[in-house]
């Protein structure tokens, strides 16, 4: 038997591939996942945390843009939160609506704004990734 972590001495064995670095995104492109950050958001944080861990450092448009949407996502699961716990007294259910209404609206808007090449900031949310 022969082990696998021994270093071949023959100078012509082949060597393992290393891995590639991504390719930076166009502007097009990087103007393109900004704003799908934002749309995401209709559906949840995760498509906004996606975007934001796949594309972060193959562009600056979708860096930030990733950024204010996940921020944006966090802090209305923070109301919904609140609004589970309120829901003992009936304003809980009424405020979740009220949650969701909001999170599809500024993620419409975010994502009008963002498609066209400008940064967008939610008029509140708690930023916690910098």
């Amino acid at each position: 038997m022969t082990d696998p972590n021994l270093q071949s001495s023959d100078p012509n064995a082949p060597t393992p591939p290393q891995p590639v670095a991504a390719a930076p995104l166009s502007p097009e492109q990087d103007i393109q996942w900004g704003s799908f950050a934002h749309l995401g958001g209709i559906l949840g944080f995760l498509p906004a945390l996606i975007i934001w861990l796949v594309f972060k450092d193959r562009g600056s448009f979708t860096n930030t843009e990733g950024k204010e949407a996940l921020n944006f996502q966090i802090t209305l699961l923070f109301g919904y939160v609140i609004s589970a716990i309120l829901v003992v007294v009936f304003i809980g259910a009424i405020l979740s609506w009220v949650v969701w209404i909001l999170g599809v609206v500024f993620s419409i808007i975010a994502f009008l704004k963002a498609k066209d090449g400008a940064h967008y900031r939610y008029p509140f949310a708690i930023r916690l990734i910098k």
